[in-house]
């Protein structure tokens, strides 16, 4: 614990210049190295580059800017100033005068970006196992769960139930024989937050989920994540033969008498083992399906044992708060919902990537503040948060505090934290067929009401987006809805049809002019466009009827040609081939 972070940088590196060069700096420069990070957040503005010990931030790095980038600033220390981020006139050098980050609190993502995240040592300088280390030699389990408990920490994979009561179910439980499983899944369209902590920050999850396997009496441990995460993957391969080798996983762990083992299970990338008993049977090499309950997991889990089942930002949170204290945890966000979120913010917002901010902050710190606003020409009209589990927001719930309880309260979720924001350009009805669509191809076909409910649901939207649709068809989209909440056998199938049951008590509007107008305002709804050639434009020279495919188009050669929208099949060949913007979507 007592290395400094520059003595771990020693290290050889090969630099590649532009003209194909190799540099070994070892040689002549032995404090210089080049470590992998995790994501810094900064999604739009990558490649990144950050160079210490001065802490300039480099965005849109690319190959051509290594050689000047050595030459500079490693070799002299000046900073390579076209490289900085400029927020309109103000230039940005270091990552905290950047608005997107320093408007942030991150405390599970403070690693992220800052340390080598294939290094051990990196995250025991920063201060890592250092929470384990206290927990064994100083705490007892139950003292360590009263710990959790107190501090308040719920999920943060979406139901928000309290970790530290879930954790003193499984301790209470007769059978010895216990299990902590991470659920590392995270199958969200658009959601990225799991994935960054485990590729940047792969220990901390593990300290924590070491640190819940003590307070339960847990010999062995499963990290469930999805194949299509082979970074993460990897990192938590080599995260835990670092442990294994250090002496901190394995038999007697730094010299008691708890030991415990880790397993990492790959999936095939079903969105329905993101559920907990879906997920047990998936690691037992079972199909991915959930079960009946009762019995929970916390009763019978993972090969029919009790389960400590918590998503892997859940876990890395556990060794600050047995650093710092439960007091220390509450401080930060409201009473009922303490401590940070983690999100993924992505749409038609001016600046996207990975944020953390406290509990209770508001959509609109996170979309203005943080996010810069809406870009573009469009004005704020939803967002949608959750995923396909969740709900939409509109601009009167601005201001609505981001905590499980509010947003509960709002019909929406915060799930495992995807936001997708979206622009008056949006069109509302074909979101939820989007999601509909995703949920309808991800069920597991298990029970009636996810299985059949979201195919008719699915069909009756399509319907409507390709022009179809009869007003009939939308008090039947409410009564589907309201069945499958109520009926469905996992907590995805009964909040499968949120995004459908949000849009159509906000926008319904939006779903009427669908329906009766066959009109689609924001003009995303292909079978809804009606092309108009203007006669005042159009100058006669036949190109749009030459391009389009089914000729549709007539017209004389210099007299303005006409769009027969009957055979038309909506392409927009015609408009996009037209040299003097003739031809238009009708508003």
């Amino acid at each position: 614990p007592s290395r400094g972070l520059g003595d771990v940088y020693k290290r050889q590196i090969l630099c590649r210049d532009i003209d194909g060069v190799t540099v070994e700096m070892q040689k002549d420069v032995p404090h210089i190295g080049v470590i992998k990070t995790g994501c810094q957040g900064l999604c739009e503005l990558g490649p990144l580059m950050r160079v210490e010990p001065y802490n300039y931030q480099y965005v849109h790095v690319q190959p051509e800017d290594c050689k000047e980038i050595v030459e500079r600033t490693i070799l002299e220390g000046q900073p390579v100033e076209r490289l900085f981020y400029r927020d309109h006139e103000t230039v940005c050098p270091h990552p905290d005068d950047i608005p997107f980050l320093n408007q942030q609190t991150r405390i599970v993502l403070e690693n992220c970006g800052k340390i080598d995240a294939e290094s051990i040592d990196e995250y025991i300088a920063a201060g890592g196992y250092q929470a384990l280390a206290k927990a064994l030699g100083s705490m007892t389990p139950q003292d360590v769960i009263e710990e959790v408990t107190k501090s308040g920490l719920r999920g943060r994979g979406g139901a928000g139930f309290p970790a530290g009561k879930k954790w003193s179910q499984v301790a209470r439980q007769e059978e010895k024989t216990r299990y902590v499983v991470c659920n590392g899944d995270e199958g969200d369209p658009g959601a990225f937050m799991d994935r960054s902590i485990m590729e940047g920050d792969p220990h901390k999850m593990i300290e924590g989920m070491m640190i819940g396997a003590y307070a339960v009496g847990a010999r062995e441990g499963y990290i469930y994540v999805r194949a299509e995460y082979p970074l993460a993957i990897s990192r938590l391969k080599r995260a835990i033969s670092q442990a294994e080798e250090s002496g901190l996983l394995g038999d007697h762990i730094l010299g008691t008498d708890f030991s415990f083992r880790l397993h990492i299970n790959r999936g095939a990338g079903a969105f329905v083992c993101g559920e907990g008993s879906a997920l047990t049977a998936s690691i037992e090499g079972k199909r991915g399906m959930p079960r009946v309950k009762p019995p929970r997991t916390v009763e019978q889990g993972l090969f029919g044992k009790p389960t400590v089942l918590n998503n892997v930002e859940t876990f890395a949170n556990v060794p600050m708060i047995i650093n710092k204290g439960a007091e220390w945890f509450r401080s930060i966000g409201p009473e009922k919902s303490p401590g940070t979120k983690a999100f993924a913010l992505t749409g038609s917002v001016r600046h996207t990537g990975l944020i953390e901010v406290p509990m209770g902050t508001t959509l609109r710190e996170v979309i203005y503040d943080i996010g810069g606003g809406i870009k573009g020409d469009g004005a704020f009209k939803a967002v949608q948060i959750g995923g396909p589990s969740g709900g939409c927001l509109v601009s009167k719930d601005l201001d609505v505090s981001l905590d499980f309880d509010s947003l509960k309260k709002m019909g929406a979720m915060i799930g495992s934290g995807g936001l997708v924001v979206m622009d008056d350009h949006t069109c509302m009805v074909e979101v939820a067929r989007f999601f509909m669509n995703f949920t309808q191809n991800e069920s597991c076909g298990k029970c009636v009401p996810c299985r059949e409910g979201t195919k008719r649901m699915l069909e009756i939207l399509e319907r409507i987006v390709a022009g179809n649709g009869k007003l009939e068809d939308l008090d039947l989209l409410e009564e589907l809805a309201n069945m499958i909440t109520e009926t469905a056998l996992c907590g995805l199938g009964k909040s499968a049809a949120l995004p459908v049951m949000s849009t159509l008590k906000v926008f319904h509007d939006e779903y009427v002019e669908h329906v009766v107008e066959k009109k689609c305002a924001s003009h995303t709804c292909t079978a809804l466009r009606k092309f108009i050639i203007s006669p005042e434009r159009c100058k006669g020279c036949s190109k749009c009827a030459r391009n389009c495919p089914v000729g549709a188009i007539s017209g004389k050669i210099k007299h303005p040609y006409h769009i027969n929208n009957d055979a038309c099949i909506k392409c927009g060949a015609c408009k996009d081939n037209c040299n003097f913007d003739a031809v238009y979507v009708e508003a």
